[in-house]
């Protein structure tokens, strides 16, 4: 059957309208295409989120496979077998079997690379580049005494020696200022209990916060991850001499635990319970810095991963401060990241 329709002044204004959205729609998806643009191709795309999930047992469980095979004749990057087994289960990682890793290992160890057989999954390219910004600082080669090693070197934020306590409360409802979630991990400890650097890096941030307090921003020597701590000690919060723009090492005291922020105030404590607010920013172009499209992801899985490397500390009893037996020595790479300088 055939319909017919009659076309009238209005009709035909209709058409006209539904043709211009026609095309603007064929030049939006024109734009969209650099290859079918006569135009020049928009400037490259980047990652706007990580959802990470992976779980401690195979941060571990992959953390050792690089370390056994680091130097052999078939060595097993951490990064490159988490992002696999990522694609394998589409960021299900409650499927993971330590056979699936070790099946991995064995194919390896055939002569096959990591990276071959991740061509072959859709979202390996994605889950390398997400997972590399998040771990690609915490597990390597580094000196420490004077001694070349291999293994994690990356610190829990908390030193060696003092009580701490946490489970997982990222994404936890938090009211003061508005309602909205928690965006990192909350570490409890006395006040005063010495704070250290998880990474190496710069000296982005240090002030006041009403939401955070006193708090340290330390970005890494890749620009990739903002490493934030906050709540610390009202009236003595930092180390001794800290500033922006210094180069601290993994390892190193950097502040001590208080209570403060929830205040427009400075130097107040309006926390109730004495912690440390750890949180880990991933940052692929500048421009998710300072704005809405940040990335902060939940890090409960990776410091019970780095509870297992926590720094010593002494303390000096004539000025109170205490300072690291063991950081890193871990000088900054020529081409490191440099944060922008303060507005003034």
């Amino acid at each position: 059957m055939f319909w017919t329709v009659r076309i009238t002044k209005k009709t035909k204004r209709t058409a006209a309208a539904v043709g211009a959205v026609l095309l603007s729609l064929l030049l939006l998806c024109l734009g969209a295409f650099p290859g079918r643009a006569r135009e020049a191709p928009p400037a490259q795309e980047f990652i706007r989120w990580v959802d990470f999930t992976v779980p401690l047992a195979l941060l571990q469980d992959a953390a050792d496979l690089d370390c056994a095979t680091h130097g052999g004749s078939a060595p097993i990057d951490w990064v490159d077998a988490i992002a696999y087994l990522g694609a394998r289960y589409y960021g299900d990682f409650s499927q993971y079997r330590r056979a699936d890793l070790d099946e991995l290992a064995r194919q390896v160890a055939s002569g096959t690379s990591v990276a071959d057989l991740g061509a072959g999954k859709k979202l390996f390219a994605y889950y390398r580049e997400a997972y590399g910004a998040v771990l690609s600082g915490l597990l390597g080669e580094y000196t420490q005494n004077g001694e070349t090693r291999y293994g994690l070197r990356g610190f829990f934020p908390v030193a060696q020696g003092f009580d701490c306590s946490h489970y997982d409360d990222f994404g936890a409802g938090r009211s003061y200022g508005y309602a909205r979630k928690h965006l990192g991990h909350d570490l409890m400890a006395a006040v005063g209990t010495p704070v250290i650097a998880v990474e190496s890096g710069t000296v982005e941030a240090l002030g006041w916060n009403p939401y955070g307090g006193w708090r340290v921003g330390i970005r890494s020597f890749d620009g990739k991850r903002y490493h934030y701590y906050a709540h610390l000690r009202k009236d003595r919060p930092y180390a001794q001499g800290l500033q922006v723009g210094d180069t601290v090492a993994a390892g190193q005291v950097i502040g001590y635990v208080g209570r403060t922020g929830y205040s427009t105030t400075e130097n107040v404590n309006n926390i109730e319970i004495p912690h440390l607010h750890y949180g880990l920013q991933l940052i692929f172009d500048e421009s998710q810095k300072e704005a809405v499209s940040e990335i902060w992801i939940d890090v409960y899985a990776l410091c019970r991963l780095l509870a297992e490397n926590r720094s010593a500390v002494r303390r000096d009893d004539a000025t109170g401060e205490w300072t690291a037996l063991s950081p890193l020595e871990d000088p900054p790479p020529a081409d490191r990241f440099l944060p922008p300088a303060p507005a003034d």
